[in-house]
């Protein structure tokens, strides 16, 4: 279908319900790189019209996910913006008008019918034909409601102040139609849509009717939401109709699920398999119930934004590495999958370490202090630090990993892993390791060929491979089989320090 792209305007919507999900930052993204590559407006609205949901913390939360993300809304409720308010709670007076007006143009109806009242019809109508009976047009006509009732009857309930919701009339026999811009034609039988609840007995309009108008009081021009809304959509385009005339519509996307190992991706997925479903850490205060985020797990935002552009969407090249500029300049909604994307922990962590590797010590010294300093080292010298990060980044697929990684330039390591040597030691590498530190502590230049040179000359004297040393000596300094180059450890951490830990490592070695 002809996109249109004239004055862009999208939102983001969420509910102040808990945790931001991996797929809904996703959508986020995917709104904001549409806007910003069309020169748009990227407007963030919080849907807390349901009340009952509402979750204390939740909507600072998800400000300080799109903070922390790098996406920054043109208009929201910390921003402002000439469309406001951008709470629908503070929008509640707009939603009656068109609730009535539905209602007087027969499109909408009131319905008085008490929840066990509905219950109730849930278990007499149920029939094999219709184990789940909805309240739609099979059933209407025998409920509690202005379609069954004489105007008096209705009037006086209303002026007796008797709770009621307004329900949308879906019509009988109609194929319902619309073009989306991922799925292409989509299609609906009116007979299996149930005629949704408009405006709740509290006042408050449900999200469909929410949606539909902000969106068109907001202006918004393109629509994308997750593929779950699908089945909601006939129920919005009735309404878009009936209401402002489907020339108003804005223009939908539909995006494909994020699939996890058995499903929908979900946070019983990232419980179960370890590892994080959600932007950042989020603890529900209902129930104390804490789910890991990407932030605290040791992704750079760069590599999660990276990671979600990815999931369900290409720039038709082999290309995987993008800035947040690079994929506004090549975003289009029209390579978003049909299908759901793959969730993959191990690929994720894989963008994270390519955005490690390729990111400045100046960058991630900020980033990476806090981690060391909250393993009880301190008085961390960042000029010291950020030559450590360049020398170790490589291996750190997670932020988390620089404290083992570059912990031992620090502090001595607490335990050594003995085993790995002990196979092989002998009284001759003993010998060894005690007259190197009597060369060592000679040395005038501390450099890493020197100290290089010292180890290799003394290895020929004692007709020792250099290569059986060199082992051994790692163990000493870091306490396990990993690291930079020895001698480049044994020159930044100092000649007093190196000469210690050797000799600290003797004695165990030799008992």
């Amino acid at each position: 279908m002809l996109l249109n792209t004239a004055k862009v305007r999208v939102r983001f919507a969420p509910s102040p319900t808990g945790g931001l999900h991996l797929g809904g930052v996703r959508t986020v993204l995917y709104n904001y790189l549409f806007a910003k590559k069309h020169g748009g407006t990227f407007v963030l609205r919080i849907e807390d019209t349901d009340q009952t949901r509402f979750v204390e913390g939740a909507e600072q939360y998800i400000y300080d996910c799109l903070k922390w993300c790098g996406i920054e809304p043109d208009e929201s409720p910390l921003h402002g913006g000439e469309f406001g308010p951008y709470k629908q709670s503070e929008r509640k007076s707009k939603y009656w008008d068109y609730a009535l007006q539905l209602i007087e143009a027969g499109h909408a109806y009131y319905a008085f019918d008490t929840p066990q009242e509905l219950e109730q019809m849930r278990m007499d109508f149920k029939t094999n034909e219709n184990p789940s009976p909805q309240y739609d047009a099979r059933i209407r006509m025998k409920m509690k409601n202005s379609l069954t009732l004489t105007a008096n009857e209705v009037e006086k309930l209303l002026q007796e102040k008797n709770p009621f919701v307004v329900r949308i009339k879906i019509p009988e026999n109609e194929i319902i139609s619309f073009s989306d811009l991922i799925h292409h034609e989509v299609s609906f039988d009116s007979n299996v849509v149930d005629d949704k609840v408009l405006l709740k007995a509290d006042g408050m309009p449900t999200y469909h009717l929410a949606v539909v108008v902000d969106d068109f009081l907001m202006k918004i021009t393109h629509a994308f939401r997750g593929e779950e809304w699908l089945s909601s959509a006939p129920v919005h385009i009735l309404l878009w109709k009936y209401l402002f005339g489907l020339d108003e519509m804005p223009q939908w996307a539909h995006l494909p699920l994020i699939m996890g190992p058995s499903g929908k991706l979900s946070k019983r997925d990232g419980a179960k398999y370890g590892f994080p479903v959600y932007a950042m850490n989020w603890t529900d205060p209902r129930n104390n119930e804490f789910t890991e985020g990407f932030k605290e797990k040791g992704f750079l935002p760069e590599a999660f934004i990276n990671l979600l552009a990815m999931l369900g969407w290409n720039n038709g090249t082999e290309q995987e590495l993008f800035s947040l500029n690079e994929l506004i300049d090549q975003f289009s909604i029209d390579r978003v999958h049909k299908s759901g994307a793959k969730f993959d922990y191990e690929k994720a962590k894989w963008f994270n370490h390519e955005w490690i590797k390729k990111s400045s010590s100046e960058l991630l010294c900020p980033l990476v202090k806090p981690i060391l300093e909250e393993k009880s080292i301190s008085n961390i010298n960042e000029s010291f630090l950020k030559t450590i990060i360049d020398l170790v980044k490589e291996r750190c697929p997670l932020l988390d990993d620089f404290f083992q990684q570059s912990s031992y330039f620090f502090i001595a390591p607490e335990e050594l892993d003995t085993e790995a040597v002990k196979p092989k030691w002998k009284e001759d590498k003993a010998g060894f390791f005690n007259e190197m530190c009597n060369q060592l502590n000679q040395l005038n230049v501390w450099e890493t060929t020197s100290i290089e040179n010292c180890f290799k000359t003394l290895a020929a004297e004692k007709n020792i491979k250099p290569g059986e040393l060199q082992l051994p000596m790692r163990i000493m300094l870091v306490g396990g089989k990993f690291g930079p180059a020895v001698f480049e450890i044994a020159y930044l951490i100092a000649k007093e320090e190196t000469i210690k830990r050797i000799k600290s490592a003797l004695i165990i070695l030799n008992s």
